[in-house]
């Protein structure tokens, strides 16, 4: 244990590392692999974006912050675990929560640290189709993780959706919201990603009320019995990853919102409620999605039940139609003397006469019967 312990310090705490000859060291967080994955950095003061002849590095930035005040809110997409170690050391944060960063493939979830909040959200996006078939990717999902600090904010991102540039610029525009410092940023995030769950809901419920009235629909020619199958069963995958997204935020949604923290500002506090409360209609529409879909399901699989037994009461009625005219041929077919009507000039016309008329007694009572 004391090893593993001492590999994770080493992976989180190497800010400084010997790159020269003379011995020399060098800060990584002032590297150009350090900066790479680095979106924005910038330091904001009173509510108000600091601006710089040159672009902050997070090092930079951390020094003016804990010089003059203020918070400075550093944003990453993807970054390597050597890109992401020197701001990890600068900010002291959590060794599990780095490689949570870095590796992704989180669920949501809330973690509290020694000075700092943990949280990762799951972003999801809906993909435009047009047309909704087997094939179709109704939804992607990215990554946000969120370390929340008493003069820090780092967001790290995975995926190609989910970009904070926009709401970056939106916050900068309500200087009194952002003056609250680094919990102002996390919930703007989390109502950010919360919206994007009601309008992805929304789109969802199109795309099942379109399958529906497919399935549904009366006298529908030309698809296949059961072609609806393949496509309620992506549907279902597709809900099954936004539930996975949804339900399991709700619980850090109720602690932000009612427990205290010292971290969150009381005021943004209230703030958490309703986005909790969003979440919490999302999820119940989630979970609707879910039903529903298993209903239409089954009722695609018995209406193709259904027109199975059709097709074998027709194939059914027919064979006994059938058994009529072979029957009589089976029985002159033996090879008897003396047989009735064998030897009779109108025998043959007569036997005819008789099966066709039994063939036609047979057809129209099982057409009367709804067989055919």
């Amino acid at each position: 244990m004391s090893m593993i312990r001492d590999l994770r310090a080493a992976v989180v705490r190497p800010s400084r590392v010997s790159l020269r000859k003379d011995g020399g060291t060098y800060d990584a967080t002032r590297s150009p692999a350090a900066a790479s994955a680095v979106v924005d950095c910038a330091v904001y003061r009173d509510g108000r974006r600091i601006e710089t002849e040159t672009a902050l590095t997070p090092h930079e930035a951390v020094r003016l912050v804990r010089r003059d005040g203020g918070f400075v809110w550093i944003g990453l997409h993807e970054p390597t675990e050597a890109e992401f170690s020197g701001i990890a050391s600068e900010f002291g944060l959590h060794p599990l929560a780095v490689e949570d960063a870095v590796q992704a493939h989180q669920r949501p979830k809330l973690e509290r640290y020694d000075d700092s909040l943990f949280t990762v959200f799951k972003t999801i996006h809906y993909v435009e189709h047009d047309q909704l078939d087997a094939n179709s990717e109704v939804v992607e999902s990215g990554e946000v993780m969120c370390f929340t600090g008493r003069d820090f904010f780092i967001t790290v991102r995975h995926g190609g959706q989910g970009s904070l540039r926009a709401l970056r610029h939106r916050l900068q525009d309500d200087p009194e919201l952002l003056a609250k410092g680094p919990s102002a940023v996390l919930h703007a995030i989390a109502d950010h990603v919360v919206d994007g769950y009601i309008a992805v809901a929304d789109a969802v419920q199109d795309d099942i009320d379109e399958v529906e009235t497919e399935v549904f629909s009366p006298g529908r020619k030309g698809a296949p019995r059961g072609s609806d199958a393949g496509r309620i069963y992506q549907l279902k995958r597709e809900v099954l990853e936004f539930k996975r997204a949804v339900s399991p935020l709700l619980r850090p949604m109720q602690l932000l919102s009612e427990r205290p923290m010292r971290l969150i500002d009381p005021d943004i506090q209230k703030y958490f409620r309703d986005v909790a409360d969003h979440l919490a209609r999302v999820q119940e529409q989630v979970l609707g999605f879910d039903e529903l879909l298993n209903s239409i399901l089954q009722a695609n699989l018995a209406q193709a039940s259904v027109a199975q037994n059709e097709d074998m009461r027709k194939i059914t009625s027919w064979a006994a139609i059938i058994a009529v005219p072979t029957m009589v041929c089976g029985v002159y077919g033996m090879n008897f003397d003396h047989m009735p009507e064998l030897h009779w000039r109108y025998g043959y016309p007569a036997i005819m006469g008789v099966t066709v008329v039994i063939c036609l007694g047979i057809h129209r009572t099982l057409k009367r019967n709804g067989w055919l």
